[in-house]
């Protein structure tokens, strides 16, 4: 049991023996929480492969522990003041119930990441709602502090859906008050723990693409992780240890990739598993609007999670239309701010080819790759995000210390980023992040340490092969910074990839399936009915007079037929140019073009 546990027992000790806590105090819920963040953080790979609804993109677990990092964090800032306060003899220098609670709910409220984190933020938010006037909590008080999660829980999400975690936590709410009022607090959390996990056991029943699959929930296993942290400190019960990642359940990458191509609902709108961006922000807006917020928001898109209140929440969309997603907070005197966006199509992509990879028995690549005190020293070292294999291994080759690995779908975090950036040898630092989504995040970075960083805001892999061209790791950070931009700018990119969905463009109607050809700054200028095709198109528009040399970087899903026709007409077609082929191994996207 976490020391500072045990400040209220009823005298009794449990199977384990370890004395049994009859109140629930400030100590006993931080410990709580620090308990089920490293509960969640042990289980995350477990979970994540759990994850097929509302989208199956491996990252429940993930966005989970995120969430909860963040409320560790909250707790440790409390903590400093609360030892502050001790040093300088101040007697209410330990935190108590109520700032723990406040703690608690501010800190999940602004570090909730994705769907899941946000459905168990508005929980925390609920439960340390009911708890934080209580001094020291009875079972009784716990009961209804579940029951309170719950129902904030459904509130926050504006299409409630059964067979996920809100089923399982309001599950849990009934098997606490079942346990009757004068039932000891152990009691109230077994009870309310039995009736959580039976609830995650019919999940698939109520939820057909769960059954489909063979899984239970991935939201509803993480919450019952909470329950197992509180017994932990409560009642000195073990936390389940997690499955080995090779016998982890999970379904099978065909399973997944069922699931992950649902059809479209009867009356023709879009299934949630369509929609391909996954939108979150802060927004500052007064609590009589959110109303009028979700409305809009529920127009164009689903899976829609909004927590907060006192003018501030934590907002969650999935949808097609990214601009009109943060128009609508505009539109209503909103201020949006730590907007994310994630290619969701992507993140599956890349969850499918995960599990292949685990399923064939190959390693999972790290999140980060580089550096150590063996990297040579260098004056201005280069930090970059690449989306696959051989992109890492290429930005090695020429001179990046630091490869993080991400993109759309993963949306590498700034700590993420940070760490790559202490890690490189060298006190100066640019970063290359290669997604116009990244971009804001990389700059940040600048605030967060010692080092001089410079972002070359790089938006695409080609964009970041063409600065490295001219990188100088002798030269300055700002040097480097100015040549590699220009570098980069100069540079026309395209991309080959196939529409999700049918729609209507400018260059004519697309359907689900059909190829389309993009080129930065102009969207889709190309469509047809194959990668070869597009990518003809694509290099026609692209290369222009005065342009030499034309990079091809194969994605996960080309083949060496297609490549050799592209190459072949190339050659053919446009014999002045220089071809220069390089593997990149990135999801989704079989070609990715630099023209310089």
């Amino acid at each position: 049991m976490p020391a500072g546990a045990v400040s209220a027992i009823r005298g009794g000790r449990s199977l384990s023996g370890v004395p049994t806590l009859e109140l629930l105090s400030a100590d006993a819920l931080r410990s709580t929480v620090v308990a089920y963040r490293d509960a969640v953080r042990a289980h995350q790979r477990g979970i994540d492969r759990l994850n097929v609804y509302p989208v199956p993109d491996g990252d429940t677990g993930t966005n989970m522990a995120r969430t909860l990092d963040a409320v560790v964090d909250e707790l440790d800032r409390l903590a400093q003041v609360g030892q502050a306060g001790r040093v300088e003899g101040d007697p209410a220098g330990e935190p108590g119930l109520g700032p723990t609670c406040d703690a608690i709910s501010h800190g999940s409220l602004m570090g909730a990441r994705g769907n899941s984190g946000v459905i168990l933020s508005q929980i925390l938010r609920g439960l340390t709602g009911t708890l934080r006037d209580a001094g020291e909590a009875t079972g009784a008080r716990v009961a209804d502090a579940l029951a309170a999660a719950s129902a904030a829980a459904y509130q926050a999400v504006l299409k409630p859906i059964e067979g996920t975690i809100l089923t399982v936590a309001r599950a849990a709410a009934d098997g606490a008050a079942a346990a009757g009022r004068t039932a000891p607090l152990a009691d109230v959390l077994r009870a309310a723990r039995t009736a959580a996990r039976d609830a995650l056991a019919r999940t698939p029943e109520q939820l057909p693409v769960l059954k489909e699959a063979g899984v239970v929930d991935a939201g509803g296993a993480g919450f019952v992780l909470l329950l197992d942290a509180a017994l932990h400190v409560v009642d000195g019960e073990p936390i389940p240890e997690p499955d080995d990642v090779e016998h982890a359940v999970g379904p099978s990458p065909d399973r997944l990739a069922a699931a992950a191509h649902r059809s479209a609902a009867v009356d023709g709108t879009p299934d949630v598993s369509e929609l391909r961006y996954e939108v979150m922000y802060l927004l500052r807006l007064d609590d009589e609007r959110i109303d009028a917020f979700r409305e809009r928001w529920a127009a164009i898109g689903d899976s829609i999670v909004v927590v907060g209140g006192g003018g501030l929440w934590n907002c969650h969309v999935h949808t097609d239309d990214v601009g009109a997603a943060i128009e609508v907070a505009l539109d209503l005197d909103g201020r949006p701010s730590r907007i994310r966006v994630t290619d969701l199509a992507e993140e599956v992509a890349e969850e499918h080819a995960r599990r292949e990879a685990e399923h064939a028995g190959s390693a999972e690549p790290p999140a980060f790759s580089g550096p150590s005190s063996s990297l040579p020293s260098v004056t201005c070292a280069v930090v970059a995000v690449a989306s696959g294999v051989g992109l890492v291994e290429l930005f090695g080759a020429l001179g990046v210390q630091g490869v993080v690995t991400g993109g759309q779908t993963l949306n590498p975090s700034t700590a993420e980023l940070l760490a790559a950036v202490e890690a490189v040898n060298s006190e100066q630092v640019v970063v290359l992040p290669n997604n116009r989504n990244i971009v804001p995040v990389a700059e940040q970075l600048a605030a967060l340490t010692t080092k001089q960083v410079v972002v070359v805001p790089t938006t695409s892999m080609p964009e970041a092969l063409a600065a490295l061209v001219v990188y100088d790791p002798e030269a300055d950070a700002g040097v480097n910074a100015a040549a590699m931009g220009s570098a980069a700018t100069s540079v026309a990119t395209g991309e080959v990839t196939q529409a999700v969905r049918g729609t209507t463009l400018a260059v004519g109607p697309v359907d689900a399936g059909d190829w389309i050809g993009l080129v930065r700054g102009d969207g889709v200028v190309a469509v047809g009915s194959s990668a070869v095709e597009v990518s003809v198109t694509l290099l026609e528009q692209l290369v222009t007079p005065g342009r030499e040399i034309v990079t091809v970087l194969t994605g996960a899903d080309a083949t060496a037929e297609q490549t050799a026709s592209i190459t072949a007409w190339l050659a053919d077609q446009l014999p002045q140019v220089e071809v220069e082929v390089h593997h990149g191994g990135q999801p989704l996207y079989p070609y990715l073009f630099g023209v310089e």
